[in-house]
């Protein structure tokens, strides 16, 4: 009887060298040159988004490969008070694991929540960004302010990635974004493109700084320009 659990043809040589020689290229976690905090609302209106956002997040890997490589930290938050932030990795593969292990709860924003624990990371460990994605905003807009010089003073910018046009979360998020010297920009749902394009906008930043954004943008223009723009006015 033959084994079910087999492959169904054995890998060549010449796949196992290509496949190493493709894991060679990529860095590990301690040759990352750029370290990015990836924070997400998760609550229920959010899946939607949220399974956009799994799908293309190998992108900041990609774009960032090429200019020292990055290490992601997943951050998010869902139902009554649950607030999760995984190790570091390097690893589009296990980033996409992480994510899709994740469903969306009702609950309310815990953004003030996100600031503070990337100011904790980046006190003992460089962070070259912090990406935050949401829709809303139900906290203190002045805790959110404090939170956000706290993070200003430790050198990292937040982008503030914004869902639709709620416009006391568009004022939060932009403020945050101004007192840390980061950006705020705002994408339609279902914008995927436009997400991605984001996404990559910031793992640039967080790997080169403005200098490899002003590059990439240079060639690419669209949301990497805009962004680029922006960050050069800080």
């Amino acid at each position: 009887m033959a084994n079910d659990n087999l492959p169904a043809k054995p890998s060549s040589a010449r796949d196992i060298d290509a496949f190493l020689g493709r894991a060679a290229k990529l860095p590990t976690l301690a040759q990352a040159k750029g370290r990015l905090i990836f924070a997400i609302d998760a609550t229920m209106s959010r899946q939607p988004t949220w399974n956009r956002a799994t799908e293309i997040q190998s992108d900041m890997f990609q774009v960032a490969q090429g200019i020292g490589g990055l290490a992601v930290q997943l951050v998010y938050f869902r139902g009554a008070g649950e607030f999760r932030a995984s190790d570091w990795t390097a690893s589009a593969g296990v980033l996409a694991d992480r994510m899709r292990d994740v469903g969306c709860r009702s609950g309310f924003t815990q953004v003030c929540r996100v600031l503070a624990h990337a100011g904790a990371e980046a006190a003992h460990t460089k962070v070259g960004a912090l990406v935050y994605v949401g829709d809303a905003f139900e906290e203190s807009a002045d805790e959110a302010a404090a939170e956000a010089g706290r993070l200003a003073l430790l050198g990292v910018p937040a982008f503030m990635f914004h869902e639709g046009e709620d416009p006391h979360a568009a004022a939060v998020f932009k403020d945050i974004a101004r007192l840390t010297k980061g950006v705020y920009a705002r994408f339609d749902a279902g914008a995927a493109k436009q997400l991605r394009d984001l996404l990559m906008a910031a793992a640039i930043y967080a790997t080169g700084g403005a200098v490899a954004l002003r590059a990439h943008a240079a060639k690419t223009g669209g949301e990497f320009l805009r962004l680029a723009n922006a960050m050069g006015r800080k």
